[in-house]
């Protein structure tokens, strides 16, 4: 099954808005597997979709776009969705990663999901304004957003799941697509690490500001 290609599209279901709280009480819920993500360590970004509060589709600020054409997803999106910036402006290697990813985990009964892809610079200066805003500091800000210049969802090269048995299913099966967690205070952050189908995903790091990428 794992090396099963992308046949089909798994049907849609709504989109979460991971908090980390709530996080922290899923993986309590799911099961060792998905928990690892808060105990290990991780490597690259720092901008999860769920860490801030929730943007509206076509919403507009002074710090740039964020409505769908900037990534913003709606509801129950899924890597085969290209209709949308979010999902067709991923690197082509990483969603391939993915499609194959959710075509067999759809085997398995679990719909995995996509909250956040790709990400305009300036929806991720707005989502960075929003942390801030929220944890009181740019420096508390930075433990769960990047700024546009080193994430990497603006880059293309990470994806937000949900829900949270996607969450678990990759963290169990991930690595033989080559899909790994990065941070351990973001489960649902995954980025593509192609040795990772020989050798396993690296260790994570406990968030962004250990990642070197983040300097």
């Amino acid at each position: 099954m794992i090396d099963t290609a992308p046949t089909r599209a798994t049907k849609q279901r709504s989109r979460p808005r991971a908090l980390a709280a709530l996080a922290m009480v899923a993986c309590l819920a799911v099961g060792t597997s998905a928990c690892q993500a808060f105990t290990q360590p991780s490597p690259p970004d720092a901008s999860p979709s769920g860490e801030v509060p929730a943007v509206e589709s076509g919403a507009s600020t002074g710090d740039g776009g964020t409505g769908e054409a900037d990534g913003d997803l709606p509801s129950g999106v899924t890597a085969f969705d290209g209709q949308y910036p979010g999902i067709a402006n991923l690197r082509p290697e990483l969603l391939d990663a993915l499609r194959q990813a959710t075509t067999d985990a759809a085997d398995d009964g679990v719909d995995i999901q996509v909250t956040s892809g790709w990400r305009s610079a300036g929806f991720q200066n707005h989502l960075l304004k929003q942390a801030i805003e929220e944890y009181g500091s740019e420096e508390e800000a930075a433990r769960w957003v990047a700024t546009s210049e080193t994430s990497s969802h603006v880059s293309g090269e990470a994806v937000d799941i949900a829900p949270y048995d996607a969450i678990d299913w990759l963290a169990r099966h991930g690595a033989a697509y080559g899909l790994c967690q990065i941070y351990g205070n973001e489960p649902w952050h995954y980025e593509l690490r192609p040795d990772a189908t020989q050798s396993g995903c690296p260790t994570m790091y406990p968030d962004p500001t250990h990642d070197p990428r983040m300097r």
